[in-house]
Parts: structure tokens; sequence; C-alpha cells
């Protein structure tokens, strides 16, 4: 990929405004996703909102790497969207969310039925899951016991945790069976499937792109400079060019986009040549650090 010089970087991170949304109190935006996602998008919900508030009628929501799901889970239940379709690679994420949209009472039943000691989880770990509900279970326990709620090989679980609870410190029973009973309320109106989301965008430009159809998409980082990706996720490769590709041919077609990236003079380049827009979000990290992230989106959505 040809990059711009440094200079031409710099003009193009410096045209970048920062978003007038105040960010987000996350204790002030609903909890819905009962996964602890790393990388999690609750900072994203106000955008989300006005993003797809600021459509006609939009239909249907494409979330191509769903992850924690609280894209899906905003627009579905806040009635921003008719439909979604959620997409997921990691087969472990998958089991949980076809557990949790189609087999709710059994994956209730689990819950109930476990008290989480150090001991247990390391045998549920290396329990082989026979039936997707296992599976789905195992990857909500795991995500609520180690830190951050990595899946990703070989992460460790919370030691202190909060108030020196250990590694039950993040799990609450009673709460995380009332998201997963709030969102099979919606599952007549969510669709889910394990598949690459790549190829799932791929396959939306082979056919004729079904009218108010917008795209969501926060892939893993693995771009120039920013590794979390490879530490965080098991699926984390990502030819962010040809995603950017795709994302441009959908939106030539009439189609939204809406997307999320570190800033990275990389992701900066392909802002550019394809002609999106993009305000950015600076906040601050779990250890107190400003931060900046990239919200990306084919109109200008977000500035007069």
């Amino acid at each position: 990929m040809n990059m711009t010089t440094d200079t031409e970087d710099a003009t193009i991170a410096e045209s970048v405004p920062v978003s007038p949304i105040p960010v987000v109190n996350v204790a002030q935006v609903p909890q819905r996703s009962p996964l602890r996602y790393p990388g999690g998008k609750t900072w994203l919900v106000p955008y989300i909102r006005a993003w797809l508030g600021a459509l006609e009628s939009p239909r249907l929501l494409i979330d191509s790497f769903a992850g924690g799901g609280i894209t899906s889970l905003t627009a579905v239940m806040e009635h921003l969207v008719q439909n979604c379709l959620m997409v997921e690679l990691d087969q472990d994420v998958a089991a949980f969310w076809d557990a949790a949209l189609h087999h709710t009472a059994q994956l209730v039943k689990q819950i109930d039925n476990f008290t989480p000691t150090r001991e247990d989880i390391y045998l549920l770990e290396n329990q082989p899951s026979k039936t997707v509900v296992e599976r789905g279970f195992q990857t909500l326990v795991l995500n609520r016991t180690r830190r951050g709620g990595i899946l990703a090989k070989g992460a460790a679980l919370t030691r202190a945790g909060e108030n020196g609870k250990g590694v039950t410190s993040r799990w609450y029973p009673r709460t995380i069976k009332q998201r997963l009973m709030n969102i099979a309320r919606y599952a007549d109106r969510i669709e889910f499937i394990e598949a690459d989301g790549i190829a799932v965008l791929e396959g939306l430009l082979a056919d004729s792109l079904p009218p108010g159809t917008a795209v969501f998409v926060d892939p893993p980082y693995t771009v120039e400079g920013k590794q979390a990706g490879k530490r965080l996720y098991t699926h984390n490769y990502i030819d962010h060019a040809y995603l950017f590709d795709i994302l441009g041919r959908i939106a030539a077609r009439g189609g939204e986009v809406l997307a999320t990236y570190d800033e990275s003079p990389e992701i900066l380049d392909l802002i550019a040549r394809h002609g999106f827009h993009a305000v950015r979000v600076v906040m601050k990290n779990t250890h107190h650090n400003q931060i900046s992230e990239l919200v990306i989106t084919n109109r200008r959505v977000f500035l007069e």
C-alpha cells in the first residue's frame, strides 16, 4: 500500500476535528450485554443513536465484528433499526450469542447451578463442550472471571478484583440473567451467524443492496503500531485497506457506514483516500492516560 509522507500524515491528522458529542459516563449508558469485552464500545452508544437516528428508515444493521454486541443490542432495543444481523468469527463468542439468542432458558439454568471458584473455573475451561449451550456458558464464565474479560488463549484469571472478591468480583448472576432475558425479548429481530465479517460484507456487494442497510465495523486493532488485537483476540488479522475498499463500495451503492478505529497514519490515509468523514473522540483509559479514537462515516454526521 502506498503510504503518505510524514507531512501529509500530519495534515490529514490535523483535519480530523474533535467530536462535539461529550464523552459519555458509562454509568449512564444502559448495560445490555452480559459480556465484558476488550475494547468495549459503551462510549460509542451516543454515536450509534445519532448515526441511526439521522438515517431515513434504517431497516437492517449489519454488525460485522459483533464481539460484545453493545451496538446491535442498543440499535434493536432502542428501536433504531427494524432488524440486526450480528456476525462473529470467534467460535467461543459465537457459541455464546447462539446460546443467548436461541437457548436462553438453558443458559440461565447453567448460571443458576454454578458458583465460580478458581478450581471450578479451571475444570470448566479444560472440559470439552458437547453442546452450544455448554460452550456458550464456558465463554461467559471465562469472560466474567478473566482479567479484562480477555478470552484469547493464555489469559489469566482475575486476582484481587473488586473489593478483594477475586474471580467472583465480576460474576453477578442475577444481573447477567436479567440481561439475557432482556435479550431474549428481542431475539426475533436479531439474526446471528458465525462467519467472517469481511466475507459477509463481500456478499452484500454480490447482490442488490437491501434498502435501508447500515453497516457497523469495529475490527481488531492490528494496524501498524497498534498490536493490542494480537493479544486480546483469537482472530486478529485484518486487511484494513481491503476492508475500507469494501466499505467504500457499500457506501457508493447507497449503504450507510460507521466504523471505529484507533488513530494511526494508515487509517487516516484510508479515510482520506475513500472520501470518508471522521471525528476524533478523546477520552481516558483505565490507566487515566488520554487516548483518542476515530468515528468514521461515509456522510458527515456528527458535525454541522
